[in-house]
């Protein structure tokens, strides 16, 4: 009797779904995407990480690419060197007398 209800409940389902290879490719798909080491969420993780380092890449690049200008003009233009000195490293002339205003944060 069991043997019977076992396959009167088997011939119930739909041809395709009985077929062992689709079976079998069913619970590959559900293993590598739930399952697996690399599955899918660990992916996007990894593709939200790859997309803010190659963003970070961009800025990073980008903040070279001004200092190397900086520089460039550094080097080439006294005025410019002698502006930068004074503001950064508040550098003088001897019969100058420096003021530093230091703004207080409220």
């Amino acid at each position: 009797m069991a043997k019977n209800t076992f396959s009167v409940f088997f011939y119930k389902i739909p041809a395709p779904f009985r077929n062992p290879f689709l079976i079998a490719a069913t619970l590959f798909v559900i293993w590598l995407v739930f399952f697996d080491r690399n599955d899918l969420i660990s992916q996007r993780h990894l593709q939200n990480t790859i997309d803010d380092m190659q963003a970070k890449k961009t800025y990073y690049e980008e903040q070279i690419e001004q200092v190397k200008e900086q520089k460039e003009n550094l080097f080439t233009n006294k005025d410019a060197l002698e502006k930068f000195a004074r503001e950064n490293y508040l550098m003088k002339k001897d019969n100058e007398d420096i003021f530093v205003i230091v703004e207080e944060d409220k």
